[in-house]
């Protein structure tokens, strides 16, 4: 009998953590996602090689990895191998995973806005990005496995059943925005999200609480360059021109090698946080730009640089991240008017200028000022004062309206 039959019960289903991702160190295979008993699962094992000729970096097979790995769990729990699940086990899959509390990080409240930033903690439930990504991965993932005939003969995460035959942006309109014409039939709806800047007065508050110069000119870099993280983290000795104030990265998506102009300050902070360095640190043109501070001297990690700035917000109270300093860049870029927008496009590295134009939109800080500021103006001019009546139209005679309104002066 299937678990639609049945009517499975997801409230009492118990998905036990089972399995591991684990990282191997091989360049060929960099994450093996094992079973219970230590062993590879062959089916993902195939699929991350797969990815991997696909051009799909390291920490893309692990996000990936992550994903089947939550969905092996869960087969297991529901007692279905792989190779046999099919619409209602994916269905109750989604069903179960945008209900269940996550395991949670911390020991702050869930969900709740930070006072300083208005960004909320994460909440208790996987967010609907996490839903949609997953939705993705489990569909690709069989969509591998069916063309290669080691899998079952139907998807079980389908596409919406209009859109079997739709060819991906056949009918666009260059004037509107890329909508995803694929998407799964359990996928959910993504809210539009605004990104969210760092203000100037908290990113110099912010600025000084970092605690050393290493650690200012990776944040001076980033907010000038709009560089994300890993591709600033990435950059060796080579790869930077103080004379030119150019830096040079390679792109995450399209693996490109791309020069971004910085601010003088930036190299400022760059050249005393190189003045600093022990001599024991390699600086040659093949070796890592960024090394932890104390022994033994190691390549900064992306975890490390998280944890630096995770402690400079805990001074201000804030949950900012990393990847917002990649918002204030672009913010700063496109609000100046000296600057065309296909130039901002350019540096951040967008494909389409409507991802661009999405930092056009006021700020929220922004907006709340200036709605306060009208408030402020409409009580100081009277217009929204009690019982406050606006003047007449001018051409009335005076002791017409003295008449008809005895006693108010206009």
């Amino acid at each position: 009998m299937s678990g639609d039959e049945a009517g499975r019960d997801l409230a009492a289903l118990v998905v036990a953590s089972t399995g591991a991702l684990v990282e191997t160190g091989d360049l060929w295979e960099p994450y093996r996602l094992v079973d219970r008993v230590g062993e590879p699962v062959v089916p993902v094992s195939a699929f991350l090689r797969e990815l991997q000729a696909a051009g799909r970096a390291a920490a893309t097979q692990r996000s990936y990895a992550l994903d089947l790995l939550r969905w092996f769990r869960f087969l297991r729990a529901v007692e279905v191998p792989w190779g046999q699940a099919t619409r209602v086990e994916a269905r109750d899959f989604c069903r179960w995973l945008a209900v269940v509390e996550k395991p949670r990080r911390g020991t702050g409240p869930a969900g709740v806005a930070n006072p300083v930033t208005g960004k909320r903690s994460p909440g208790r439930t996987c967010a609907p990005s996490t839903l949609a990504h997953s939705e993705t991965v489990l569909r690709s993932f069989y969509d591998f496995h069916q063309e290669a005939g080691s899998g079952p003969m139907v998807n079980p995460f389908p596409l919406v059943r209009e859109r079997y035959d739709a060819r991906a942006h056949a009918h666009h309109n260059p004037m509107e925005a890329f909508r995803n014409e694929r998407a799964g039939r359990y996928r959910p709806r993504l809210p539009q999200r605004i990104p969210r800047r760092i203000p100037d007065e908290r990113f110099n508050q912010l600025f000084a609480q970092l605690g050393s110069n290493r650690d200012r000119a990776l944040v001076a870099l980033w907010v000038s360059t709009g560089a994300r993280a890993s591709e600033l983290l990435g950059a060796s000795c080579e790869d930077i021109d103080p004379g030119q104030q150019l830096v040079t990265v390679v792109r995450k998506g399209s693996r490109a090698v791309q020069q971004l102009p910085a601010s003088p300050d930036a190299f400022v902070w760059l050249r005393l946080y190189q003045s600093e360095l022990d001599p024991g640190v390699s600086t040659g043109r093949d070796d890592p730009l960024w090394w932890t501070l104390r022994r033994p001297w190691r390549r900064l990690t992306y975890h490390a640089a998280r944890a630096m700035f995770v402690r400079a917000n805990a001074e201000l109270g804030a949950n900012w991240s990393l990847h917002d300093l990649r918002h204030t860049a672009a913010y700063r870029m496109a609000r100046d008017p000296n600057l065309p927008l296909t130039d901002v496009q350019w540096v951040l590295g967008h494909v389409h200028l409507s991802t661009t134009q999405l930092y056009l939109t006021a700020a929220p800080d922004e907006v709340i000022a200036d709605v306060l500021a009208h408030h402020r103006r409409q009580v100081t001019d009277g217009a929204a004062s009690p019982g406050r009546v606006p003047p007449p139209a001018p051409g009335y005679r005076p002791e017409t309206m003295e008449t008809l309104f005895e006693g108010r002066s206009w």
